[in-house]
């Protein structure tokens, strides 16, 4: 909550009139926070991989790369080359979408240990932070121009009574691609954020 609070204290010392030290600042705090995530993320990831036997690892692994995350249907860049190229409010809009779309997933990912309940309420903060940044950047244009209300469905069947085998690997599907999606964030975040630098190398 006070990192939420420092966020709009930025803001209203009014990014237009110090866009450079004021945008950094905020962006410093949206980049640290989603690192933390990606390698909590990691560490949930690799966790439950350690608890599988070889052939588990294999077969889900071998599943996962032929099934979609559900956030696929986000549109965003294909590669690094339309990462460098595309704008900054892109870049910001399509990872407010990317951690929106995890707000009611991520409820899944909660209980057992204290870092795994950290993971929703981080994802709440980003998304205010994200949101703020937006707003700084937008110059008149349009939020979302491109899609009203993006609205996502949960994550397949994960929420319903399952075997064992499919317990397994919707367990499975939902680390791996929130592991994938918070990378995607941090790339477009780190970016967007060398983007207020123009003498920085912003080559990934």
């Amino acid at each position: 909550m006070d990192r939420v609070i420092l966020l709009l204290s930025v803001v209203s010392l009014g990014v237009s009139s110090q866009p450079i030290t004021d945008g950094q600042r905020l962006f410093s705090i949206a980049v640290s926070r989603v690192q933390h995530l990606h390698l909590l993320a990691q560490r949930l990831f690799s966790d439950f991989e350690s608890s599988l036997q070889m052939e588990e690892q294999r077969q889900l692994n071998k599943i996962f790369l032929q099934d979609f995350c559900n956030s696929d249907y986000i549109i965003s860049p294909i590669d690094k080359h339309e990462t460098q190229r595309s704008s900054v409010l892109k870049l910001l809009s399509i990872s407010y979408r990317l951690i929106e779309s995890w707000e009611f997933p991520s409820r899944s990912l909660s209980g057992g240990s204290a870092p795994r309940n950290q993971i929703s309420p981080k994802l709440s903060e980003l998304k205010t932070g994200i949101l703020l940044l937006i707003r700084a950047n937008q110059d008149g244009a349009e939020l979302f121009p491109d899609s009203s209300a993006l609205q996502l469905a949960p994550y397949g069947n994960y929420y319903q009574t399952l075997g064992s085998d499919e317990s397994l690997r919707r367990t499975y599907e939902l680390l791996a691609c929130f592991k994938k999606d918070m990378h995607k964030v941090e790339t477009y975040l780190t970016v967007a954020k060398c983007r207020l630098s123009p003498e920085a190398n912003c080559t990934l």
